[in-house]
């Protein structure tokens, strides 16, 4: 990790629930710059190398290609087979596997709840209609259903495989229906050109967007380790190793001990944490970083003198530092004593 992580702490990742199979992920502190270089490769990513189940291919009975048309049935064949391109389907194995939809002396929609159920494949929606009967008559389909990643056009197929009467489709085998990030300014202290990186996922319920961030970031993870394969540190002094800051974080715990002299002399074991965490209000909060004031650290080590000296800092700023610090069972240096 970039070495200014050393001074702002580690990134914290938090998930909000948007919606259904719909989440907003922020990342943040990042090092300016940071926020749309991996928001950029993560929508490449979660957009083009998921893996996913799509209808492939479909035989009809009565059909040899996709502008026939069938006798009894309200649509054409043509926006039958774009209806159930719109399938979402949740594959557990890499096979292709093939599903019947069979509706005799009915008349009305036929929906995807119709197909005959198979262990190795889950239908999401269920209710989606596939076509409409307008008479009774029946409707014989043999629909081929595979995984696979990316994008896989017809015509490519057509070339390939020409069995009699199956019609083949435009495959989108991609999870994701949508992805979106936003890359906005954030502060710790007085650094103020920092990264919030918000990256929105939604997906079709085959897989959660909390296991396509974590499958893009595998991706992205294997091919940059071809570069470095044997894991050799270079310039280790401006870079920072996450585990070992995560660990550090970890023995230091997330305060110091208010009046400790020990503590002032030890740097190292010094937890950084932004005055922002504590909720002041914005008059407040500003005086206290105008007065150099950056972090919970550095205000638990100024006595009441030093903070009532600060530019436009009255009695209820003085009463709300007092309050804010006392909810996390800590206080000024001499208060108290």
């Amino acid at each position: 990790m970039h070495i200014i992580q050393k001074e702002i702490g580690l990134p914290k990742i938090s998930a909000k629930k948007v919606g259904d199979d719909h989440t907003l992920f922020t990342v943040a502190p990042l090092p300016n710059g940071y926020g749309m270089t991996l928001g950029n490769a993560f929508r490449r990513v979660l957009l083009s190398s998921l893996p996913g189940a799509a209808v492939a291919a479909v035989k009809v009975k009565g059909a040899t290609h996709e502008y026939s048309t069938l006798s009894g049935v309200k649509d054409s064949l043509l926006n039958s087979l774009l209806n159930l391109k719109q399938l979402n389907i949740k594959k557990h194995s890499k096979k292709p596997v093939i599903l019947k939809l069979e509706v005799k002396n009915r008349s009305g929609e036929v929906r995807a709840k119709d197909i005959s159920k198979d262990a190795d494949v889950e239908i999401l929606n269920p209710d989606l209609v596939i076509t409409t009967l307008d008479k009774k008559n029946e409707l014989k389909m043999e629909i081929v259903v595979e995984k696979g990643v990316g994008y896989l056009p017809a015509a490519e197929r057509q070339k390939k495989n020409k069995e009699v009467g199956l019609i083949y489709l435009d495959a989108m085998f991609s999870p994701v229906e949508r992805v979106r990030y936003d890359v906005t300014a954030t502060r710790v202290g007085g650094m103020t050109d920092l990264d919030k990186l918000e990256l929105e996922v939604k997906t079709n319920g085959s897989m959660s967007p909390e296991d396509a961030v974590k499958f893009a970031s595998n991706i992205l993870k294997s091919y940059f380790d071809l570069f470095n394969a044997k894991e050799e540190a270079v310039e280790e002094e401006f870079a920072t190793d996450p585990e070992k800051m995560a660990e550090e974080e970890k023995t230091a715990g997330t305060t110091i001990p208010a009046g400790d002299d020990d503590a002032e002399s030890k740097p190292s074991a010094e937890k950084y944490t932004p005055i922002e965490t504590l909720q002041f209000t914005p008059r407040t909060l500003n005086a206290l970083i105008n007065g150099g004031i950056g972090s919970v650290e550095q205000l638990m080590k100024c006595g009441p003198n030093k903070i009532e000296e600060l530019r436009g800092f009255g009695s209820k700023a003085f009463d709300e530092v007092n309050e804010k610090l006392a909810t996390k069972g800590l206080k000024l240096k001499g208060e108290g004593e």
